[in-house]
């Protein structure tokens, strides 16, 4: 949300040369700190001298050049601490809900797998019935798919392989595809960045899921938009796959993870936090049945 109120400015312009070295993800010199900050650089210098005395940056002797220094991981480390994913995503996924008048439901790792934990109904309603306490197919849905492709191989192969045997298990959504299926889809899914369904398991009824990371790139979750299928744009370019993959990556910055794309193509302000559709996708994938 924005943070509304007279701030203090010198402050503001030294959390830019933060900002310019969180997006970085290196050491820099004055002049490209300066730029990416957008300060001349013998005002990036001035400041520069008050993070260094902070620990907030440091310098290296040998190359003069900037980076964070040791109370900036500290500050992070503790941020770590108190960051509860769950707590994030059931702030906010009304947020999405709304804007794309579209069910959304968060789902973790459970002991029969991808399980749900929180659903936000949309005025539109939604012929599944998708609870919390709901287990998703690995192989036959977009949220299991989103596991299948980015939970440690370990984790999810044995139960791929029960599901390619018996497709049918009751205790899950959505019957099993052939294992070069399985292969084939995880591997797009991977490049993506996201999963679709489209009007499967459930007849008339599309997804779209998207990878929730913490700060050591494990996934932590999935977010899922659920609707009828008429109301879901699945083609790459669709503004719904944008913004659901863009809320994945916000809430997977607030965890730490940083996101190399994101990184490379948005500015974050200081005071708001990245607004849903406006980070970029990876190689999109076509939607098919």
């Amino acid at each position: 949300m924005t943070v509304r109120g007279r701030g203090v400015q010198s402050v503001e312009i030294a959390g830019r040369i933060l900002v310019a070295l969180t997006r970085a993800g290196r050491a820099m010199m004055l002049r490209d700190l300066a730029a990416s900050a957008e300060l001349a650089p013998a005002q990036a210098h001035a400041y520069l001298v008050s993070l260094r005395k902070l620990a907030l940056v440091e310098q290296d002797v040998a190359t003069g050049r900037y980076r964070l220094g040791p109370f900036a991981l500290r500050l992070g480390l503790a941020r770590l601490r108190v960051s509860d994913p769950l707590r994030m995503a059931a702030e906010t996924i009304g947020l999405l809900s709304d804007q794309l008048d579209l069910l959304v439901a968060i789902t973790v790792w459970g002991d029969h797998g991808p399980t749900v934990v929180q659903v936000h109904e949309a005025a539109t309603q939604v012929h599944a019935n998708v609870r919390a306490g709901t287990v998703f197919s690995l192989t036959g849905t977009a949220t299991g798919r989103v596991f299948a492709a980015f939970a440690a191989p370990a984790l999810v192969a044995e139960m791929i392989a029960a599901e390619l045997a018996n497709p049918t298990h009751s205790q899950r959504i959505a019957a099993g595809m052939r294992l070069e299926d399985v292969r084939r889809e995880t591997a797009e899914v991977r490049a993506a960045g996201y999963a679709i369904a489209d009007g499967a398991p459930v007849p008339g009824v599309s997804a779209i899921a998207a990878p929730v990371f913490d700060h050591g790139g494990q996934i932590e979750l999935a977010v899922t938009v659920m609707g009828p299928s008429g109301l879901i744009d699945l083609r790459p370019e669709s503004a719904q796959i944008a913004a659901v993959v863009a809320y994945a990556q916000h809430l997977s910055g607030q965890l730490g993870h940083a996101a190399p794309e994101a990184a490379a193509s948005f500015t974050p302000s200081l005071s708001d936090p990245e607004p849903v559709a406006s980070l970029p996708l990876r190689r999109p994938y076509g939607a098919r049945r």
